[in-house]
């Protein structure tokens, strides 16, 4: 039997960050939490065991050429670097917030709403691997 593989996805955000779980086996990512700093994503990938960390990479299209906007974003993945040695994989996450809002249906669903854009940043990463 092959060993499975634990996925965390995150959604990162200056004042909340949406977490989504998913494994090599099942293939789907789903919803997980919102916690609100890097020691509550540590707390989380040591808890569920992780393998894998994907993170959404805030990017915009500047002179034709995609780069890394946020300073804050970048200081977290390097935080995030020092503290748990595991791979991490960048995906782009232009559209998946908006993605999130059409599936809650509802801005006021914020902690949901972070979680599913976790969720969808994951899984557009496992469809491009599986």
């Amino acid at each position: 039997m092959d060993n499975i593989i634990k996925y965390i996805g995150i959604d990162w955000g200056e004042k909340r960050i949406g977490l989504a779980l998913a494994d090599s086996e099942i293939k789907i990512a789903t919803p997980f939490k919102t916690v609100k700093n890097i020691d509550e994503v540590k707390r989380t990938i040591n808890n569920e065991q992780i393998d894998v960390i994907v993170a959404g990479k805030p990017i915009s299209i500047t002179d034709c050429k995609l780069q890394i906007t946020n300073k804050k974003f970048n200081e977290f993945l390097q935080s995030l670097k020092n503290k748990i040695n595991l791979p991490i994989e960048l995906v782009d996450e232009r559209l998946s917030s908006k993605a999130a809002d059409a599936l809650v249906g509802s801005k006021k669903a914020k902690a949901s709403k972070d979680a599913i854009a976790a969720m969808l940043i994951l899984q557009l990463y496992l469809d491009k691997i599986f």
